[in-house]
Parts: C-alpha cells; sequence; structure tokens
C-alpha cells in the first residue's frame, strides 16, 4: 500500500494563501503520505522570489516531494525569458529537474511538463516526452503502481465550460494505459474531479483512474470551488484506490474529507461517499 498527497495550483504570489498552504504542512506531519505530488503552477507569474518561496515551503515538507511545471511557471509578460528561456526562473531558484522520477519498492512516479511557451494557457505533450515517460514505465514492470504527473488535464472537469485538455491527449492515454498506467494526476482547472479513463477514451484494453485537483493554496477556486481550496489524499492498494477529496475548513483551520471515491483494479467504481 502507498499513500500520495496530491496538491496543485498552489501560487506563490499574490494569491497564495499561507494558512491554508500551513494547514497541508500540519496535514502531512500528521498523517505522513509516502509522496507529496505537486501537479503545477507553483507561482503565479513566474518571478524569482515567488519561486524561491515555493522552494522553501516545499524543502520544509518532512516527506518527498515531486513537482512539475505548470503554465503559471512559465513567464507570461518578460517577452524575452518566454521565448529564449521559459524555464530558466524555475530551473534556477526551484529545481534544475522540469519531468522528476520519483520511485521507492512499490510505486514508480514519473513527472511531466506539459506547460511550453507559446500558449498563455494550454499545454501539450511532445512525442519525445511521451515516449520517456513511456521507458520509465516499462523499466519498471516490477513495481505495483504507476502513476504519472502532469499539470494540464487529459479530460476536462464536468460542466466547467469549453476549457481544452492538453494538445496529444487522445496518443498520451493509449500509451499511457498500454504501459500499465494506474493513475493520472494533474490540476490547472482549480476544480478537483476523479474519474476513468474509458469515461472519455474508449480506445484500449486497459483503463487508468484520472484524477484532478483543485487549487490548494491559492484564492482562485473556480466553478463548484470557487472561494474553495482543494487537495486528493490517494490510497493505492492492491485490489482499489481510494480517491479522498479534501476540502479547507477555514473555521477549523485544517482540510476535511469531503467525498470518497474508490476505484477496483479493474472496470467499475465500487463505491462513492
Amino acid at each position: 500500500m502507498r499513500e500520495i498527497l496530491h496538491v496543485s495550483d498552489i501560487h506563490f504570489g499574490p494569491y497564495h494563501q499561507p494558512r491554508v498552504a500551513r494547514a497541508l504542512i500540519d496535514l502531512i506531519e500528521n498523517r505522513r503520505p509516502a509522496l507529496l505530488v505537486v501537479s503545477g503552477d507553483l507561482t503565479q507569474r513566474a518571478k524569482p522570489r515567488q519561486f524561491r518561496q515555493a522552494k522553501d515551503y516545499l524543502d520544509a515538507v518532512p516527506v518527498p516531494v515531486l513537482a512539475v511545471p505548470g503554465n503559471h511557471d512559465v513567464p507570461l509578460y518578460r517577452v524575452w525569458e518566454r521565448v529564449f528561456t521559459p524555464y530558466g526562473a524555475y530551473r534556477h531558484h526551484f529545481s534544475e529537474e522540469l519531468e522528476p522520477v520519483y520511485r521507492d519498492s512499490e510505486m514508480v512516479v514519473v513527472g511531466v511538463n506539459t506547460a511550453f511557451n507559446w500558449t498563455f494557457k494550454g499545454g501539450r505533450i511532445r512525442a519525445s516526452q511521451l515516449a520517456r515517460a513511456v521507458r520509465e514505465f516499462e523499466q519498471s514492470d516490477g513495481m505495483s503502481f504507476k502513476v504519472a504527473v502532469l499539470h494540464h488535464p487529459l479530460v476536462p472537469a464536468p460542466r466547467f465550460g469549453d476549457q481544452k485538455v492538453v494538445l496529444n491527449a487522445d496518443e498520451t492515454v493509449e500509451r499511457l494505459t498500454a504501459a500499465g498506467v494506474d493513475l493520472v494526476l494533474s490540476g490547472h482547472l482549480h476544480q478537483a474531479y476523479a474519474g476513468w479513463s474509458k469515461e472519455y477514451y474508449s480506445d484500449g484494453d486497459g483503463e487508468m483512474v484520472l484524477v484532478q485537483s483543485g487549487t490548494s493554496s491559492s484564492s482562485r477556486g473556480r466553478g463548484r470551488e470557487r472561494g474553495r481550496n482543494s487537495a486528493n489524499w490517494l490510497t493505492l492498494e492492491a485490489d482499489k484506490i481510494t480517491v479522498s477529496h479534501l476540502f479547507f475548513d477555514a473555521a477549523k483551520g485544517r482540510f476535511f474529507e469531503h467525498r470518497r471515491q474508490v476505484f477496483g483494479r479493474g472496470p467499475a467504481v465500487l463505491e462513492t461517499t
């Protein structure tokens, strides 16, 4: 069994909420997941100071951390940087690694950078990136669990409007499913969701659980999570994956379980509460 805390869109900068971020640390200290996953948008405007704040915060986390960039981690108005060194500030002030990999005795978690400099919001996965991720998973066939981390989602959140998914989503789902991936974690939409890949993509023989986190520590929640902060506690077991969707309770200063979905490692959702 493995437990992961999945957060996203923490947005250090004007919209970041330190009290909520502190509550995430408290949750980690109390429950000690095997890994903290941050699926992008560490900053609001990719400023060096914001990256340093994000690094200081995540360096204080008492468990391993895997983080990938989001579109907000590429400079927006600093055009020269955006064109020629889109990840310069990220690499210099936060991490050299844009697509980290975490392994332990039971699971492999592979980060894929979907952010790029020629769009304001959208994301993409290059063929070379997908091939690399697939190799990582194929080289880890002895692992009990295989998890991919992207910023941009592979499916739209329900009732969210016309938000586009990552470019090359169809092939990504097909290739990751063929590589035996159990779970894909993403963010970007500031609204949580969990479901089966085959609810949107019917091709292929396998099935993946797709999980999105809302914004975990900024004031920019959207849709049904406007004004809310959320995260996901994931429990990976031999026969099932449990997704506990957490909301921040401002009155009590802590995260609580809002709902739970249990996905059998097979064709159907076993339970939703």
